[in-house]
């Protein structure tokens, strides 16, 4: 079993993988991150890069948690069927998704992720968001 948490490379994400942290513990198991990359790899504007990943895992390891980071394409679909896919084979008992505040057209062209998760997750799903900042 595992908490499966959809990274971003911002606030919201650190919250979000945060939170994923805390689930972990008080459930006992492992946390799973998941990056959305292109098929050509860090290109994706919400992909995080190298660097970003390399500072969550020196904090999944600080923090002491039992963890996995998944680099995957969303080629062939969405990053919410991404996330979806990770969570079903890892045996998810919770996911965690970071909301972003988004204009009613920008989410009417690109969609929701999280909505996407949370509706379709088979498992419950904590949802996060950061602080505006003023």
């Amino acid at each position: 079993m595992s908490v499966v948490v959809g990274y971003v490379p911002d606030r919201t994400g650190f919250l979000a993988v945060t939170e994923a942290i805390r689930q972990a513990r008080w459930r006992g198991c492992a946390v799973v991150v998941v990056n959305i990359v292109d098929e050509a790899g860090f290109t994706r504007p919400t992909a995080a890069d190298e660097v970003d990943m390399d500072a969550v895992e020196q904090r999944l390891a600080a923090e002491g948690v039992e963890h996995r980071i998944e680099h995957r394409s969303a080629a062939s679909g969405s990053a919410a069927e991404v996330i979806l896919d990770v969570a079903e084979t890892a045996g998810a008992e919770l996911v965690v998704v970071g909301l972003h505040r988004r204009s009613p057209v920008r989410k009417a062209l690109l969609g929701s992720t999280a909505q996407r998760v949370l509706l379709d997750a088979p498992c419950p799903v904590l949802a996060v968001r950061a602080p505006d900042v003023v």
